[in-house]
């Protein structure tokens, strides 16, 4: 059998969980006592021994910076680093290696598009339309935009389902819409927005669209060129590679017409006291020494999941999803908050008379990871009447199993409380 044929067989089998688990070594321990079940999946990710080890190897044979140096360490170093960018335009097909910049993570990604290309382009008069269900680094850059030009930012609501209001959008968006930016899928929530017609609708008055993608990029297939957004932003530390580095996906005809974000090293081709002439794309918005090691995880990281497949990890976690989704909701006074018809890898709910932070403390005794809080998603919660909610999030080496354990450990809560 040829490998195309192998690889191809692979994608129809299941995936062998208890494989997977033993590539991640921070799973095989105690916590309090108790086996650790990890579900707080949606703030970071575990790493498997395989980027573990990458990242290691680096330092141990190859550390040395890129771009400037004509030694063995720095060509091998400068080769890893570049590999990984190629590694990141096919995980998510853009046209060009020049289209993929390496940044600290989703947050800096943001940042950078509202201050290059935002500050470059909007004036008095413009808007900015995101929604109700964006984390804060998809709503403070915009907000400090807009106090930057004298822009205005529009936010379109959400349902009780938490799925935004499409018509609202379509009554928000006008000719003065100069940028749409919204996440792929809901870190609070788990709903996954119908992107594709947001983007065509936003093109057609001629906005510019920002996704997003750093719940998204861990869990479904992302084809920038195929969604036609104009950005998109994901964090390593969520596709569980390193932390400290993400990428910005940006077309190549904005990214050049963009001004640095920021001065220093390797973004120029030449400085002298009067001048600087900038470098080439995706350099000229990488200044100083970048996050290599970083990178090099990143791309193992996706050598990782292309090995296993999205497709298999959508399934998957579709699966567990909807297990955990009739579960907790088999357990009295329990609410889950985000029931779209479209979600993902989220369960994030409350207990009737128990602060999150409650449950939180209880879990944690039980050897329970969660997330319990505003989940850096403030406008989400007041929509709902919410201080705060318990968040379990899912990867693709969480069980049954754990979800079970999960639902024992919120019985036991009640039984506390009560």
């Amino acid at each position: 059998m040829n490998e195309s044929v192998a690889a191809e067989n692979l994608k129809t089998m299941p995936l062998d969980i208890e494989q997977i688990r033993r590539d991640f070594p921070i799973l095989h321990q105690q916590v309090n006592g108790k086996p650790l079940v990890y579900l707080d999946n949606a703030a970071t990710a575990q790493k498997p021994h395989q980027v573990i080890e990458t990242v290691a190897a680096y330092y141990r044979l190859d550390n040395a910076n890129v771009h400037r140096g004509v030694h063995t360490l720095s060509q091998r170093a400068t080769d890893a680093y570049e590999g990984a960018r190629e590694k990141v335009k096919t995980f998510l097909n853009a046209a060009s290696e020049q289209e993929i910049v390496f940044v600290r993570g989703a947050t800096e990604g943001i940042n950078l598009v509202a201050q290059s290309f935002g500050r470059e382009s909007l004036q008095a008069g413009d808007e900015i339309l995101i929604t109700e269900m964006e984390h804060h680094s998809n709503i403070v850059p915009w907000q400090m935009l807009c106090e930057q030009t004298g822009a205005t930012l529009k936010y379109v609501s959400i349902n009780d389902a938490g799925e935004l209001n499409l018509e609202e959008f379509d009554r928000l968006l006008t000719d003065k819409t100069r940028i749409v930016a919204l996440v792929h899928i809901s870190n609070a929530l788990g709903t996954i927005n119908p992107v594709e017609a947001i983007i065509r609708k936003a093109h057609a008055v001629g906005a510019r669209v920002l996704l997003d993608g750093a719940q998204a990029a861990p869990h479904i297939a992302v084809d920038v060129q195929a969604l036609d957004c104009d950005f998109y932003v994901l964090s390593g530390h969520k596709l569980f590679a390193p932390t400290g580095i993400g990428v910005l996906y940006g077309k190549q005809s904005l990214l050049e017409s963009m001004p640095p974000y920021q001065g220093g090293g390797d973004m120029i081709k030449m400085v002298s006291m009067k001048k600087t002439l900038y470098n080439d794309l995706p350099y000229k918005f990488e200044a100083g020494t970048p996050h290599i090691s970083g990178a090099i995880g990143l791309g193992a990281a996706i050598d990782y999941l292309n090995n296993i497949g999205l497709d298999r990890i959508q399934q998957y976690e579709h699966e567990l999803l909807e297990y955990g989704s009739r579960v907790l909701a088999g357990i009295d006074d329990l609410t889950i908050k985000g029931t779209a018809a479209k979600k993902t890898s989220i369960l994030s709910f409350v207990l009737k008379g128990i602060h999150p932070h409650d449950i939180g403390t209880i879990l944690d005794n039980e050897g329970i990871a969660i997330r319990a809080g505003h989940h850096c998603a403030m406008p989400i919660m007041e929509r709902f009447g919410l201080p705060a909610t318990a968040r379990a999030s899912l990867a693709f080496y969480n069980t049954r199993e754990e979800i079970d354990r999960l639902a024992a450990a919120i019985i036991k809560c009640r039984e506390i409380f009560n």
